[in-house]
């Protein structure tokens, strides 16, 4: 059975990571990805690097999105930007809040993700595709679970043609969350985030600050491999598959991959999935 893949990557800060990236795009470009998103940084941080890698991605013939953060921006830079990007042949934007940089007021025109959906779409009608991103497990800073899925709902109802998952390791939360949205109104698309597990002390790391749960039983056993990385790697194989094969089962519209500018264990993923 098919499954329609997409991968993210951030942009590489010297040039010789963006010659390794380029490197490992080419690899992954044998999985036939639907695009390749680029990820933005806090208060525009990043955003020529972003800008940047898009471009190269575009030139190399896939299409490719761009992450859009809004904190802090007015509405003139935003649709600068836009046109920017319009101007670039960019087709597809992963539209966000962001994350306020340390030290940094709230400021900007923008509060919520959705009013910068709402702001693209009046902008821009339906020249971009609009991606959101959607909190199974409930994103951390939600005051409850319901407040979190109502701000979903909100901003697919402000124009999203699709969201795309923080990453999980339970797949009930996935078509819980799902079941929940579609029953609001808010039935796009909603694609399911991968986080290959190939290191025990960067997953818990990322975990902690996103507030993706990690199932004790995954903890204990990663716990238990040590610094003993090539069972840590053979092991986060089998259970991303797995987690994979249930989703793929249970009718997901695609995966998204969350690369983190490597290739290896997404190639080996894929190739167990018989996606190759």
């Amino acid at each position: 059975m098919t499954l329609p893949i997409s991968f993210e990557f951030f942009p590489p800060k010297t040039p010789e990571g963006a010659a390794k990236l380029r490197l490992i795009r080419q690899d992954l470009y044998t999985l036939k990805p639907e695009f390749c998103s680029v990820t933005f940084g806090a208060g525009g941080s990043t955003q020529e690097g972003t800008f940047a890698t898009v471009h190269d991605i575009l030139a190399e013939g896939v299409d490719a999105a761009s992450h859009f953060s809004c904190v802090g921006a007015t509405k003139a830079v935003v649709r600068q930007q836009l046109a920017t990007l319009q101007t670039m042949g960019v087709k597809r934007l992963v539209a966000l809040r962001g994350d306020l940089p340390s030290g940094y007021g709230a400021g900007g025109e923008f509060h919520y993700a959705s009013d910068l959906v709402a702001f693209i779409r009046s902008e821009t009608g339906d020249a971009f595709h609009i991606e959101v991103a959607a909190y199974p497990e409930i994103h951390p800073q939600a005051k409850s679970a319901d407040a979190d899925l109502q701000a979903y709902v909100t901003k697919v109802k402000a124009g999203a043609h699709s969201a795309i998952t923080q990453y999980f390791f339970n797949s009930d939360a996935y078509f819980r969350f799902v079941d929940d949205a579609y029953k609001l109104g808010a039935d796009v698309p909603v694609v399911p985030g991968i986080m290959p597990i190939t290191s025990s002390t960067q997953l818990m790391r990322f975990s902690d600050a996103c507030g993706a749960e990690i199932p004790r039983w995954i903890r204990l056993r990663l716990q238990g491999f040590g610094d003993d990385t090539a069972s840590i790697k053979s092991f986060g194989l089998d259970v991303i598959t797995d987690l994979c094969d249930q989703l793929r089962n249970g009718g997901v519209p695609g995966v998204h991959f969350y690369t983190m500018n490597q290739s290896v264990a997404t190639l080996e993923i894929a190739r167990r999935l018989q996606l190759v």
